[in-house]
């Protein structure tokens, strides 16, 4: 087993014996081009959660990307070093090999489908408020209330096969991050009301202006109708209360999520949410979220594997306007 915090590389397999493979060639594709694709893999009592997710991830991009990856293989032995790390996450990067014209030109060579795995386990406890109960009986991490900010910052619009892909070219979402965490200081600085430590994620939106996800999340909504803007019944005000989180939170309402088609992450969370509601009486349904949607948003959670569900009480827009669940 790799070393808490250090990369080994678990593929191909006769690296293992290599002291050279402890880091990657400079010529490695992934560090040149972007050219593969990584997951992130959350561990509970040495068990990696969402296993069936991530073989589909480990599947789905390996045939977008052309690689040559024996998910089965790869995932029994990821099983033997989560029972060694018992609680903490696994993250694996995927990247295809070193090309014979090393690092001179994008085209792969011959053996071009062939790829290198890399592994890194970190100790790690994730916080949470309260688990919810899907209707296979798994249970998701409900985190606790926290608020979002619209960010300047946007996302790649992407074509077919590599929107929706968790590939190595995130320099979108790493500037993304850099503004969340510069309005996180200003708010602490400022002393302007804002919690920092409330801050919980950032919207984005892509080139085309639709909001689509938050910088390290997939996003979740729900609309308020004309009805509702009545003077709201205590049913809609139980909903609504946030300090109480209520283990039917999933099933209470409409849910809507963008689509990744053009850009975004479509995340293994997301995918979780959307097949456990899809026998609900209100499956999620998939929708663009656009800037006219944002002041008639009722609910509002960002979700990812590692951290399950993040419910939000307010958005703050781009304009300063907040607009509160």
């Amino acid at each position: 087993m790799t070393s808490p915090n250090n990369w080994m590389c678990v593929h191909p397999p006769n690296a293992k014996s290599s002291q050279s493979q402890t880091t990657a060639s400079l010529d490695n594709r992934g560090l040149a081009y972007g050219d593969g694709f990584f997951t992130t893999m959350g561990v509970i009592d040495g068990q990696i959660l969402w296993l069936d997710y991530h073989q589909q991830r480990l599947d789905s991009h390996a045939s977008s990307l052309h690689l040559d990856l024996d998910s089965q293989l790869l995932l029994v032995a990821l099983q033997t070093h989560a029972e060694q790390l018992q609680q903490g996450m696994l993250k694996l990067i995927v990247s295809r090999a070193a090309q014979d014209i090393g690092g001179y030109g994008y085209t792969p060579s011959a053996s071009g489908s062939a790829c290198e795995i890399w592994l890194k386990s970190s100790t790690m406890i994730v916080s949470t408020a309260e688990q919810l109960r899907l209707s296979d009986d798994r249970l998701v991490p409900m985190q606790p209330v926290s608020t979002a900010v619209c960010l300047s910052s946007q996302l790649a619009c992407l074509p077919p096969p590599l929107a929706g892909l968790k590939s190595l070219n995130r320099l979108d979402n790493v500037l993304a991050s850099g503004e969340l965490q510069a309005i996180k200081a200003h708010a602490l600085a400022s002393n302007a009301g804002l919690d920092n430590a409330s801050i919980g994620e950032g919207l984005l939106r892509d080139m085309s202006g639709r909001w689509v996800e938050g910088t390290m999340s997939n996003v979740f909504y729900q609309l308020s109708d004309s009805q509702l803007l009545e003077p709201q019944s205590s049913q809609f005000d139980s909903l609504l209360d946030l300090n109480k989180h209520d283990s039917n939170y999933l099933t209470q309402g409409q849910w809507y999520t963008p689509s990744m088609a053009q850009s975004g992450v479509a995340g293994v969370m997301r995918q979780v949410i959307i097949d456990a509601l899809s026998t609900s009486k209100n499956p999620v349904i998939i929708r663009s979220l656009k800037d006219e949607d944002l002041p008639r948003l009722k609910q509002l959670f960002f979700c990812n594997a590692l951290r399950g569900v993040m419910p939000m009480k307010r958005l703050t827009l781009l304009s300063g306007e907040v607009i509160g669940f």
